[in-house]
């Protein structure tokens, strides 16, 4: 997987799994393009990127908000010239963890667009990007959720964002496969992000003793014994990205240490 040449562009790249991939992607030769919210952190993420020996550009970017999308593609190609891999990787729970029905209109339109509605503003400008681009064609992957395989109780409306983006990909997939483009997903279980840590403190109330029990009970949960590093999904996400995986396309790679082995 050498990637010399290339050019990564990962949302969500600030940290967690976003910033591992940025940084496997450096660590083997492309370039990367980093976009996040966070422009301290985003910052921060690019430096790293570039002590890695990549060239790297961070673009502030709200990928829910088709302006700011479209202004992240036109700085990749006018930086790189080209796109070759698309991560988008950018997610939040920012609903209160709560039922179905004390949750607000304004809350599911936020949820829908920070997790759903962006992967596909995302993939609608990096699809138009890489067919113009000579050689066209390229590679997207898509970060879902386990939560996105079936219902999560106090959760709905991130579970639905992430259900949706399995379906959204393996829709656009059948539709650039014979133009070059492979699509696909990653559905991540339990990885130790800023994300996960910030649900378990809410989930917790800010109580350490009930925080080390919600992480204890995730343990148990996991075949695997443990939560998984970063790392390892960035790894999953640069093999599908990569001619190893040239033939993989529309598929929802599970990595989740087997914790929904016993309903799929």
């Amino acid at each position: 997987m050498d990637f010399h040449g290339k050019v990564a562009l990962v949302t969500g790249g600030s940290s967690g799994i976003g910033r591992a991939t940025a940084l496997a992607f450096a660590r083997r030769g492309a370039a990367v393009v980093i976009a996040s919210r966070g422009r301290q952190r985003g910052a921060a993420a690019a430096r790293e990127v570039e002590a890695a020996g990549a060239p790297a550009l961070f673009v502030p970017t709200d990928v829910s908000v088709a302006a700011q999308v479209e202004n992240l593609l036109a700085r990749t190609a006018e930086r790189f010239g080209r796109l070759d891999f698309a991560v988008n990787n950018a997610a939040t729970v920012e609903e209160p963890f709560d039922r179905l029905a004390d949750l607000t209109e304004e809350q599911f339109d936020r949820s829908i667009a920070l997790n759903l509605k962006s992967v596909w503003l995302c993939m609608r400008a990096e699809i138009r990007q890489m067919l113009v681009q000579d050689p066209p064609g390229g590679a997207i992957v898509n970060t879902s959720s386990a939560n996105g395989l079936g219902g999560v109780a106090t959760a709905s409306f991130y579970a639905a964002a992430k259900a949706g983006v399995i379906a959204l990909t393996k829709s656009a997939a059948m539709e650039y496969a014979r133009l070059g483009i492979r699509i696909n997903t990653l559905v991540a279980g339990a990885f130790d992000t800023p994300m996960l840590a910030e649900g378990m403190n809410r989930a917790s109330g800010g109580n350490s003793e009930a925080r080390a029990a919600i992480e204890a009970r995730w343990k148990e949960m996991i075949p695997a014994g443990r939560i998984g590093r970063p790392e390892e999904a960035a790894e999953a996400i640069v093999w599908l990205c990569s001619d190893a995986a040239s033939y993989v396309t529309a598929n929802s790679m599970i990595v989740d240490g087997g914790i929904t082995a016993q309903w799929r």
